[in-house]
């Protein structure tokens, strides 16, 4: 486990000497490059809002799916208190 969320900073592109795998910063940037692509030129507006909502609800989603729903684990791994990852299924639906 601690070599997964060491490998997520890792500053080269191949993290930890596993070929293939690229540090999740890289899977970002070229989502956000895409983004702005798609947008021809229009201006965007509360980027950063818009990323954080369309990221957070798959992030809760699938880390509670690795623990098997156990919200201890994920409050753990997520790096949160039980109490705002229960918020935080509440505001998405995933209780």
């Amino acid at each position: 486990m601690d070599n997964q969320i060491s490998s997520l900073s890792d500053a080269s592109p191949l993290a930890n000497g596993s070929e293939g795998r690229m540090p999740l910063r890289f899977h970002v940037q070229q989502a956000v490059e895409q983004y702005f692509i798609e947008l021809e030129g229009e201006t965007a507006t509360n980027l950063y809002q818009t990323i954080l909502q369309e990221v957070e609800k798959p992030l809760l989603e699938v880390v509670l799916e690795q623990t098997q729903g156990n919200q201890s684990k994920t409050a753990l791994i997520l790096g949160l208190n039980r109490g705002t990852l229960r918020k935080k299924m509440q505001q998405y639906g995933l209780m």
